[in-house]
């Protein structure tokens, strides 16, 4: 009998944390009465689109914890952790961890072709990184932002690996 209770206060503390975790995005819905998005039937520089503006503000919101800066500091460390070729180191550490869909919206990203040009990057990298932008992109619209922040952190974590 003890497992069984067991097993309800487990299930109970799941949902409790799930309900925290989408708090954001229940409120959003409601105060600009957002429609459901199926992330799988988005085009994937539409996924890249919002995962580099998420991505960006997770790096900004790191940053800016750290403490109180000039603007020009914040956006200098910002920049070494958003341009293309840090988010192509990324992803190529990532590759092995991620699930065999997280991996096809990658390629997908990575494969689109896009309109705009790489500036002062290589085009593989530009290419690596919307496929790391998609990927991003496509976690936060599935609202699944424990695995989006798993592999973010995974991801500097080996950035700042390879700086030491």
């Amino acid at each position: 009998m003890e497992e069984g209770v067991i097993k309800r206060q487990e299930d109970s503390l799941k949902m409790q944390s799930a309900n925290e975790q989408d708090i954001l995005g229940m409120y959003m819905q409601d105060v600009f009465e957002l429609q459901k998005v199926d992330a799988k039937a988005l085009s994937p520089l539409t996924l890249a689109y919002i995962g580099d503006a998420v991505y960006d503000l997770i790096i900004r919101t790191l940053v800016v914890n750290k403490g109180n800066q000039q603007v020009q500091k914040l956006h200098k460390e910002t920049v070494t952790m958003v341009k293309a070729s840090a988010q192509a180191r990324m992803i190529t550490v990532l590759n092995d961890r991620l699930t065999e869909e997280e991996h096809a919206v990658y390629k997908r990203g990575r494969n689109a072709k896009s309109v705009s040009i790489a500036k002062n990057q290589s085009v593989s990298d530009y290419h690596k990184a919307t496929g790391f932008e998609a990927l991003m992109g496509y976690l936060y619209l599935r609202k699944e932002w424990k695995r989006m922040l798993e592999l973010i952190k995974t991801g500097l974590d080996a950035l700042g690996n390879e700086e030491t």
